[in-house]
């Protein structure tokens, strides 16, 4: 990499963020398990909703051997409505390495700790930079985007290769005695100035080393090919409830999409679709009425859902429980907002 600025575009990024960086709960410590929580959240979330997430999740599992310990279903409740479940399970599963393969110690070098289950090249280099303060990348979208511009990169992102380039990049950049402030810089920086669209420059504290900025031109980058083409599911969710107040539920399986958590019957969408569902459980219906018909858009998959609300006999065929024990079980998105339009 030729780029002349390397000295003064580190200084100039990291008294920028020392003093402009965002007042957040995991920027209050510097426990490499709470700072490895925070980044696992932050992955494809917003960082407004994990913010009281974080707070509450830390709460009820301060340590390693308290998540560890947790029972799946008390995880995910916490989990809940933060999408992407599997993230959860993985931090499970990765602080149980932790505790059997490192004395509860989260490893302090990039071979070890990448072994841990869920933990990606990005989440190694967050957790080794900010809590250890070890020179390693740490590239997410925002810093390819910083870099792209910073140093006119016009390979495509959407490509995983690529990525390669851009953590070489930060290998060459990251100032050794600074890492933690330098790479929660790079990420701030294109959270809050370099944004995707109508970048701030005039406000950037490395615009004058910005190779995009000088040439007037920062908008066209980063390169990024379109997304994969989304898949369009129609469900009908049934919510039963029969005469003792109870309502039918069911658990989805243990692998694949929101694995484990717990949902309304959802049958897919057919002419016949709800009668073979009755059938099935062998439901005496007294009434139905329609609830909600919404779409839940995943990453690569929209779920067009019509709702429906039953009074019908219960039999014993399926899982009957009540609004107190429904309310203590983790269920996705969608499911929530049936449960409180049905609540309402």
């Amino acid at each position: 990499m030729n780029y002349p600025y390397v000295t003064e575009f580190r200084q100039s990024l990291v008294e920028w963020f020392n003093v402009e960086k965002r007042d957040l709960p995991w920027r209050h410590t510097k426990d490499p398990y709470k700072i490895w929580v925070s980044e696992v959240m932050l992955q494809q979330t917003r960082v407004d909703t994990v913010i009281p997430y974080y707070n509450r999740f830390i709460e009820s599992f301060p340590t390693l051997e308290l998540l560890a310990e947790a029972p799946q279903e008390y995880l995910l409740k916490h989990w809940e409505g933060l999408g992407y479940y599997s993230r959860a399970r993985n931090l499970q599963a990765g602080v149980r390495e932790v505790l059997e393969n490192y004395g509860g110690i989260v490893p302090n070098n990039r071979h070890e700790i990448s072994t841990l289950k869920g933990v990606g090249p990005y989440t190694a280099g967050a957790i080794l930079s900010i809590a250890y303060d070890k020179p390693e990348h740490a590239v997410d979208g925002n810093v390819m985007r910083v870099l792209s511009r910073v140093l006119n990169i016009h390979e495509d992102i959407a490509i995983a290769k690529t990525k390669k380039i851009f953590e070489a990049a930060v290998e060459e950049l990251i100032d050794p005695e600074n890492a933690s402030s330098f790479n929660q810089g790079l990420m701030e920086l294109g959270a809050l100035i370099c944004t995707p669209t109508s970048p701030k420059c005039l406000l950037c504290p490395v615009r004058e080393y910005c190779i995009a900025f000088n040439e007037g031109e920062p908008e066209k980058l980063p390169v990024k090919s379109k997304k994969v083409k989304m898949k369009h599911l129609t469900y009908d969710v049934l919510v039963c409830e029969d005469q003792n107040g109870r309502i039918l539920m069911e658990q989805r399986p243990a692998e694949g999409l929101l694995a484990n958590l717990w949902q309304f019957p959802m049958i897919e969408h057919g002419k016949d679709s709800i009668d073979t569902f009755k059938i099935e459980y062998s439901l005496d219906v007294q009434s139905q009425k329609n609830l909600l018909t919404f779409k839940h858009v995943f990453s690569h998959l929209t779920w067009h859902l019509n709702s429906y609300f039953m009074i019908c006999h219960s039999t014993e065929k399926g899982v009957w429980l009540t609004r107190e024990q429904i309310e203590q079980l983790p269920m996705p998105v969608p499911m929530l907002k049936i449960w409180r339009e049905m609540e309402n």
